[in-house]
C-alpha cells in the first residue's frame, strides 16, 4: 500500500495530528483546510478531494493491519527528505491551531520528528517560527 502523492502525504500527517488528543476541534479543521488551499505544495492537488483523503487517512488508523505505524511509514515514503521538514512544520501549525498542545499532540510531534530524522535547529526553527506566527497580541 502506497499514497498517491505527497500532497495526501501530507494531508494524513496534519489528520493523525489532530485527531491524536481524540478532539478534531474547529479550529484545526479549519487550519488544514486552509493549508491546503493555500500552499504552494497543493497548488497541483484537487482541493475538493481533501475531506476523501482526511476520511481516507481515518480508515487506515482504525485499520488494525495499518494503525498509526502503517501511516507514518507510509507518510515517511510518500515524502522526500525537504518535504519531511514540511510536514513536521504544517504538523506543529495543526497541533497549535487552538492555541494550545496538549500532551498528546506533543507526544505525536516528537514521534514524527523522531521518524523523519529531522535535524536539532531544524525542528527548533520550525517551532519557533509556529510559536511566532499563533502569538496572540
Amino acid at each position: 500500500m502506497t499514497l498517491s502523492s505527497p500532497q495526501e502525504a501530507l494531508i494524513h500527517l496534519m489528520v493523525i495530528v489532530s485527531a491524536s488528543d481524540r478532539d478534531m476541534g474547529d479550529a484545526e479543521l479549519a487550519r488544514i483546510g486552509a493549508v491546503v488551499r493555500t500552499l504552494p505544495v497543493f497548488s497541483e492537488f484537487e482541493h475538493a478531494r481533501t475531506l476523501e483523503v482526511a476520511q481516507g487517512c481515518q480508515k487506515l488508523l482504525s485499520d488494525e493491519e495499518v494503525g498509526l505505524e502503517g501511516i507514518l511509514t507510509l507518510i515517511h515514503d510518500a515524502l522526500t527528505p525537504e518535504l519531511r521538514e514540511t510536514a513536521y512544520a504544517l504538523a506543529v501549525d495543526v497541533a497549535i491551531a487552538d492555541r494550545s498542545l496538549n500532551p498528546e499532540e506533543h507526544r505525536m510531534l516528537d514521534i514524527v520528528k523522531d521518524r523523519f530524522e529531522l535535524e536539532r535547529p531544524v525542528v527548533n526553527a520550525i517551532e519557533r517560527a509556529a510559536s511566532i506566527r499563533h502569538r496572540k497580541a
